[in-house]
């Protein structure tokens, strides 16, 4: 586990060195103190908006901001050019202080051409500033982008300030000396435009010189032209009339050590890394490539040094498949994919059920149904995950609430998989695997040991004396069964999907039987509660009438929306699900202490028809379907709203 982290914390080392005016041989202009900002780099998906987006952002962990930023891609993978189809979009929030979403609403557009400022202008509060390239702006692409009109020119943007330059030229001319043709050279201009914006919010510009050397060291002529955009755009923010002010946001005060900012994907593989450490078992990833997941097989083919073996199937059931017979030959198998595949890996899960060994199954959720949205978010798959196999077929399951949270979350599934015996789901959704946040790097040491407890001797002994192993004989805390790694001497046995006798585990047909490994199955499962936390409730003051329940990816948005209200005075409690089968043994004594319990969901009330079931207790359900978090702004209406009628 140390290299790991070593490693981390080698990327973590901030560049202290920020650009001086006096160094591009400029004026000073005016700096203008910010609590926080939003930022939105918006053009088509060519254009490099992701890449820019990432740099900015790591920019700002290194300076100390705390951040979130919301990635979003286009569903199409070659979407026409200068269309609304085709456009992409990185949007950041970071702040002096803690937060908790990518922002409501954008302080600032960044927009490449004509498609990103009309597929993104209606986000924008009045006052918002927009930066565009106007280079695009021709009859053709307004015509292309949906404009009747040219809306630099006919006061559709009046209320807002409109920052338009030619970054498109402005770029050719800055890396004219490089001999690249023109469209090479136009490419850069994601970089001018990052230079720009460095400049504009006083972001270090080290890390990203340094990023740019190395990501094209092998095409020096790309190096360079790159570099030079980059610093034309600084130069060009500097000396520009067009801004007359600059701006600073202070680092944020966080808790002491050593950060580095982190996406839910990537913080998810280091987790199940993390945990094959911990648990001394060889991690085996099987999965075939999907939108949201790929990044962590392709994350995980990288640390074959930890003894990691990273399988990319010919198809969803292969990817499983090949994970449960890594299981049963004594390896952490692990399966990533999202709602679609979850589908098609549904039998081989009950298989794992019946085989009763460890298995965890990484449901990036986007949108459904079917291929439905594959590059928007989504939190409908929880009674998938709960009931989508057939017969009675309990699985556990667990869910992060933030990017950094995804690292925590998967070292738990892999407690729970590996100490129970038992396939686990983890629910991720599209929101957190693309977004970031600061992480705290772990503690190597405080990192939980996770026991496989292999059996290593016969485990029974017959009447007449005789010693053999039973597959099915259980620990009595956990009622995991024995798990022996096959072809240990004295241990041979055999399992299957046909339902197997308890103890001995041969092959059986009685009903009562049946009826005991079924409810045993079960038993399992819901013991897993004696070893998870009690649920926390964040209620100031004790005295709320109304609990915000949420799970998963809604926890951000919740919880800045819960401060919102009591700012202004206003009681509410909020309490977060990580464990959603089962459910914390307290989560029906918190239920049943406060009048009213809104459960907001991006799906139409999976987590709210549980709990009714479970509890009944008549939640109130709040749901939307569009492929996008929820606003702070759109879930504080809804709990004043609600606290009003509870008072009317």
């Amino acid at each position: 586990m140390w290299p790991i982290c070593h490693n981390l914390r080698r990327r973590l080392e901030s560049t202290e060195a920020i650009m001086r005016p006096q160094e591009m041989g400029s004026v000073a202009k005016q700096v203008q103190q910010l609590d926080q900002v939003v930022i939105r780099f918006a053009g088509d998906s060519g254009d490099g908006m992701q890449l820019t987006g990432d740099r900015f952002t790591q920019e700002t962990a290194s300076f100390g901001n705390d951040l979130s930023t919301l990635p979003n891609f286009p569903a199409e993978i070659r979407a026409p050019a200068g269309t609304l189809p085709g456009v992409s979009s990185f949007q950041l929030h970071f702040a002096d202080h803690d937060i908790l979403t990518p922002g409501d609403t954008p302080h600032v557009l960044v927009a490449m051409n004509p498609a990103a400022l009309r597929a993104n202008v209606a986000d924008l509060e009045a006052g918002a500033t927009i930066i565009v390239d106007t280079h695009d702006f021709t009859g053709r692409n307004l015509t292309r982008a949906g404009y009747a009109e040219n809306p630099l020119e006919d006061g559709s943007l009046d209320r807002f300030h409109v920052h338009a330059f030619d970054l498109t030229g402005l770029t050719v001319a800055s890396v004219k000396q490089f001999g690249l043709s023109r469209k090479d050279a136009a490419r850069a201009k994601n970089m001018f435009s990052l230079g720009m914006l460095s400049w504009l919010y006083g972001r270090p510009v080290d890390s990203t010189r340094s990023f740019l050397e190395q990501r094209f060291a092998n095409a020096p002529d790309i190096r360079d032209a790159n570099l030079a955009a980059f610093n034309a755009g600084w130069n060009f923010g500097e000396t520009t009339e067009g801004f007359a002010v600059s701006y600073q946001i202070k680092p944020a005060p966080m808790r002491s050590g050593r950060y580095r900012n982190i996406t839910g994907n990537l913080a998810l593989s280091y987790g199940l890394v993390a945990a094959s450490v911990r648990s001394g078992l060889p991690l085996f990833l099987g999965a075939y490539p999907i939108t949201p997941a790929s990044d962590i097989l392709h994350e995980l083919s990288k640390h074959k040094r930890f003894g990691v073996v990273t399988f990319q199937a010919e198809d969803e059931i292969a990817g499983i498949g090949a994970a449960l017979g890594a299981s049963y030959g004594g390896s952490l198998g692990v399966t990533t994919t999202s709602g679609p595949g979850i589908s098609l890996k549904s039998e081989t899960v009950g298989l794992a059920v019946s085989l009763e060994l460890p298995l965890v199954v990484v449901d990036v959720q986007r949108g459904g149904p079917s291929t439905g949205l594959p590059t928007k978010t989504e939190q409908a798959d929880l009674l998938q995950a709960m009931f989508g196999r057939n017969g009675e077929a309990p699985v556990a399951i667990v869910a992060p609430q933030s990017p950094g949270d995804c690292f925590d979350a998967a070292l738990e599934a892999a407690r729970i998989a590996v100490t129970y015996r038992t396939p686990v789901l983890l629910l991720s959704d599209g929101y957190l695997a693309n977004g970031s946040e600061p992480w705290l790097l772990p503690d190597v040491e405080t990192l939980a040991t996770i026991e496989p407890n292999f059996a290593d001797k016969p485990n029974h002994e017959t009447e007449t004396g005789d010693h053999s192993f039973w597959p099915y004989q259980r620990d009595p805390q956990t009622l995991a069964r024995a798990w022996a790694i096959p072809g240990t001497p004295g241990l041979e046995h055999r399992i299957g999907g046909l339902e197997k006798a308890d103890g001995h585990g041969n092959i059986s047909y009685e009903p009562a039987n049946h009826d005991l490994m079924v409810r045993t199955r079960q038993a399992k499962i819901d013991r897993i509660a004696d070893t998870i936390p009690a649920l926390e409730v964040d209620d100031p003051h004790g005295d709320a009438a109304m609990l915000i329940l949420g799970w998963g990816s809604t926890y951000g948005p919740i919880g800045s929306a819960c401060r919102r209200l009591r700012q202004q005075g206003m009681q509410v409690a909020q309490a977060h699900l990580r464990h959603l089968n089962p459910f914390p043994s307290n989560l029906g004594e918190v239920l049943r202490a406060y009048d009213t319990v809104v459960v907001p969901e991006m799906n139409l009330g999976q987590l709210s028809l549980l709990v009714r079931a479970k509890y009944l207790v008549d939640v109130v359900s709040y749901n939307q379907v569009r492929g996008q978090p929820f606003s702070a702004s759109e879930l504080e209406d809804v709990f004043t709203t609600t606290l009003k009628e509870m008072h009317s």
